[in-house]
């Protein structure tokens, strides 16, 4: 049928240059600008004053700063006016962030820049610009000896003129202003980025809201604060008037589409919202219990404080019942294996735990119509990289925030929250020696992360989907291609241990 339609048996496959009346314009892709020769290059030679680049560039800590560079540094080196469009909000699978920051450039200076992170859907920016500067930067005679070299390309003839006012109303009579470009500190972009991330992920997979196990620690306290920075968006927006977010919030929060109500701080919509639990044991800290419930009450969460001691016993009564032995700590006299299994008992507890509140506290909070909440999981890229976690303890959720994320990015963070979201709170965590809190407290032993991290678990396998952020990732399959079951490379091991024993003095 199309071939009786068009009178064609095949279609040109390619480059092409789109002809308006009074200028030429080229297109590149997404990461062609990221390519050593990219197409924009041999277009603008070829006589192209405008270069568009349709894109999808997903977000990672520090990567806008590369991205301008190329960009200004493009438009700068060919002479052309570069208008950049980029996708924004999470992608289907929902390990991406895409963060927009559509942008117009004309000779390396940036002229238009829309926002980087926004819970807008669309966001259009504009500018006005005299191509008579583009010619102006054609001028160098080097220029115009490689424009002999260009290749041609064929030419789509649009019947349209953009520099009518008729023809385009959009035109202003004034220039636009030549202005820095805007970039966020990569402490700030955690928070937005995460904070977008996880509002388009809740939306999208129609959840009542999240649950978080809050233990007091920095990992999980930056998770809290993050999704703190998703309420502070989402109030912002509503207050802006935003009619979507204004729809979505009342559907997570179970209102009536045409209800009146809005929230009047975000911490009263992370009341409604969003739900915390300090799962204690007999080997939790009264320190760690209270930065818990100091930092729920200043975001607002729905804070659970409890002990599950009683469930733990029911284990080693069991095992005690079966086996006729009594598992002990270091501690206590237990070798490493028995005191790791006592450890991860309580880890996994606390993850079945989570997904039980998270079933269920949509009912015991009388939520209409009730729901699932997201569960949120609190592990580092460090530590997923290091295998320093329990495979099905809280390192297993639904999505992680900080799993592409540092332990020196997420510190930086939270310095950065303390002061911007006014969360004196976040001192004590920050102050804070890391630890797990799964062995018993004595009087010359408490337990510290840095301590255990000779204790290798094992590498991270089972994959909560974390939110990308960096170059690096523990996701196997797109980025740690070593195996995980490696040979006993003893001989080697011990080389190494001597070495560093040396070195060490």
């Amino acid at each position: 049928m199309i071939q009786e339609v068009t009178g064609q048996e095949s279609v040109p496959f390619g480059d092409l240059v789109l002809e308006a009346l009074d200028t030429l314009i080229g297109l590149e892709m997404c990461e062609e600008l990221f390519t050593p020769n990219n197409p924009g290059t041999q277009l603008s030679l070829s006589g192209c004053e405008i270069i568009c680049n349709s894109s999808a560039s997903h977000w990672q800590i520090r990567k806008l700063r590369d991205r301008l560079r190329l960009i200004q540094g493009s438009s700068k080196k060919n002479g052309s006016l570069y208008i950049y469009a980029n996708q924004q909000g999470c992608e289907g699978e929902g390990r991406e962030y895409f963060d927009g920051c559509a942008l117009i450039a004309i000779n390396g200076d940036i002229v238009a820049q829309a926002s980087q992170f926004s819970l807008n859907d669309v966001e259009v920016c504009s500018a006005t610009v005299d191509l008579d500067e583009i010619w102006d930067a054609w001028y160098p005679p080097a220029r115009r000896m490689q424009v002999e070299d260009a290749p041609t390309y064929e030419h789509i003839k649009l019947g349209v003129s953009l520099t009518s006012v008729q023809q385009n109303p959009l035109l202003s009579p004034q220039l636009s202003a030549k202005r820095p470009a805007i970039v966020v500190e990569p402490e700030e972009e955690i928070g937005l980025a995460a904070g977008c991330w996880i509002w388009d992920y809740l939306r999208r997979s129609g959840q009542a809201g999240a649950f978080l196990p809050l233990s007091g620690g920095i990992d999980s306290a930056a998770t809290a604060v993050i999704f703190f920075s998703t309420a502070r968006l989402v109030y912002a927006a509503v207050q802006n008037g935003n009619q979507q977010v204004i729809k979505d919030m009342l559907r997570v929060c179970a209102e009536q589409p045409d209800s009146g109500w809005r929230p009047s701080t975000p911490q009263e919509l992370c009341e409604r919202i969003f739900h915390t639990c300090f799962m204690g044991t007999q080997n939790s800290s009264e320190e760690t219990r209270s930065r818990a419930k100091q930092l729920a009450r200043a975001i607002g969460s729905w804070h659970i404080d409890m002990n599950f001691d009683i469930i733990v016993r029911s284990f080693t009564t069991l095992f005690t019942t079966l086996f006729g032995r009594t598992l002990r700590f270091r501690s206590e006299g237990g070798s490493n294996q028995e005191g790791l299994a006592l450890q991860n008992i309580q880890s996994r507890v606390r993850m079945v735990l989570s997904y039980l509140f998270a079933s269920t506290l949509t009912i015991v909070r009388g939520r209409e119509g009730g729901g699932n909440l997201l569960v949120l999981g609190s592990a580092n890229v460090d530590e997923c990289l290091r295998g320093y976690l329990t495979k099905y303890d809280c390192s297993s959720a639904d999505i992680n925030p900080i799993g592409g994320i540092s332990k020196g990015d997420l510190s930086n963070f939270l310095r950065f929250a303390k002061t911007e979201y006014g969360l004196d709170i976040l001192e004590s965590f920050i102050s804070a020696t890391p630890t797990a809190e799964l062995e018993p407290i004595t009087n010359d032993y408490v337990q510290s992360d840095e301590a255990d991290m000779g204790i290798n678990r094992h590498k991270q396998e089972i994959l909560t989907p974390s939110l990308h952020a960096e170059t690096y990732s523990p996701d196997s399959n797109r980025y740690d291609l070593l195996p995980f079951l490696r040979p006993p490379l003893t001989w080697a091991y011990e080389r190494i241990e001597r070495a560093i024993g040396e070195v060490g003095g």
